[in-house]
């Protein structure tokens, strides 16, 4: 059985940020923020940049947003939460003409705090901003950033000095960071949140049938990017093996990416097609999630997945590969279960257990659902960023 483990980094020294320490100091004036991120694609970050821009207490801060790139669906949410929003147009992997508009933005808004989300956004704020500038600079990092070349990780490096802060959103994100060298005294860790709202009442044979899925039919999904780093393949394999094992079930794919077209082919020569559905981008994922039976993730490496925190918000079963990340979110065999990375037999069979044991299903949810209701909640997110904000911009900071 997995440990259960705290996920908010415990720095040695006494002034470092936990953000479990109350918020009981006063200010006399609003707190100015802009948040910077490259887009506002339908993904996980640029979720939880939202929650956060939309959510920040209005009397004690003002908040501004950027994207770098361009913008995407999460703007609608921002337009009706009154947040300004300027769009920097990058369209270079180093473009002068972006740093430079980042540059008068910071001059024209003079923010207390620039926090920046994913590595171009955190390359341009740090540029954006230099070594003498009274804005205090907040990194977040949302992954265990496997992918990135010698380049970017020098780049990380150089541009270390100029920030006040890394953000990771789960332990294992600080661990990686801190092993590249960032100094682990400016290192926190704030988890990602996530609404824990009673289930709508909806017709769930109605919503399956627009998938052509039948009345009272079984569904395993996965939800997330379709890229090689979620070894959705691995769910395919595990698709073909669960038909054998169970009848009426089948799986459903919410989401996009490079991939598609490769696991649409696998699908077909597995001839698991007719049992799976590749629905796309949805704007109704959450929904969706809650009509599933079992939760499936294959991830490589993950920074803190939010399709996991909603499914198991959502009082579904998950399984889930066994990753550092995983680990902080799910209690093996009490909210969930692990398997290897690329074990698509144990995919297979922890779901079709969960499919025929009904009481072991409900358990698994109902832990679920309480673990994130506990420790996962928008609202200790939130109060975890107001505490770290204060914090950085006190006069005592040093």
């Amino acid at each position: 059985m997995c440990r259960r483990e705290t996920l908010l980094f415990k720095p040695d020294s006494a002034d470092e940020f936990s953000a479990t320490r109350p918020c009981t100091e006063a200010r006399s004036s609003v707190i100015k923020v802009l948040l910077l991120i490259p887009t506002l694609d339908r993904s996980g970050a640029e979720k939880q940049f939202t929650l956060l821009a939309t959510r920040l207490p209005k009397d004690e801060f003002e908040v501004h947003a950027a994207t770098l790139t361009r913008g995407g669906p999460y703007e609608a949410d921002l337009r009706d939460a009154g947040i300004p929003l300027t769009a920097l147009n990058k369209r270079m992997k180093f473009d002068p003409a972006a740093l430079f508009k980042l540059r008068k933005l910071v001059r024209k808004l003079k923010p207390d705090v620039l926090h920046t989300w994913l590595f171009a956004a955190n390359a341009y704020g740090r540029m954006a901003v230099g070594k003498a500038a009274t804005t205090r600079v907040l990194v977040g990092e949302r992954c265990v950033d496997l992918w990135k070349s010698g380049w970017q990780l020098q780049i990380d490096r150089l541009l270390s000095s100029r920030a006040t802060r890394l953000i990771g959103n789960s332990a294992a994100v600080a661990q990686f960071y801190r092993q590249q060298g960032f100094p682990d005294e400016r290192i926190v860790v704030i988890p990602n949140g996530v609404d824990v709202a009673e289930p709508a009442s909806v017709s769930r044979d109605a919503v399956l049938a627009e998938f052509d899925i039948p009345p009272g039919a079984k569904v395993v999904g996965f939800v997330g990017r379709l890229a090689r780093q979620k070894r959705v393949n691995d769910l395919v394999w595990a698709m073909q093996l669960l038909r054998q094992l169970t009848d009426n079930v089948y799986f459903l794919v919410i989401g996009d990416g490079p991939e598609r077209p490769r696991l649409m082919r696998l699908a077909r020569q597995l001839t698991c097609d007719a049992l799976t559905r590749f629905v796309g981008h949805r704007n109704d994922a959450t929904r969706l999630i809650g009509l599933l039976d079992v939760f499936w993730l294959a991830s490589d490496f993950e920074g803190m997945s939010n399709s996991v925190m909603e499914a198991m918000a959502a009082a579904v079963p998950v399984v889930v590969s066994d990753i550092p990340t995983n680990r902080e979110l799910v209690v093996d065999g009490e909210t969930g279960f692990f398997v290897k990375v690329g074990d698509s037999v144990g995919f297979a069979q922890f779901a079709d257990r969960i499919l025929a044991e009904r009481d072991l299903a409900g358990r698994l949810g109902n832990a679920g659902r309480a673990r994130l209701q506990a420790e996962f909640s928008v609202e200790r997110m939130i109060e975890s960023y107001v505490t770290l904000y204060r914090q950085v911009v006190s006069p005592d900071y040093s």
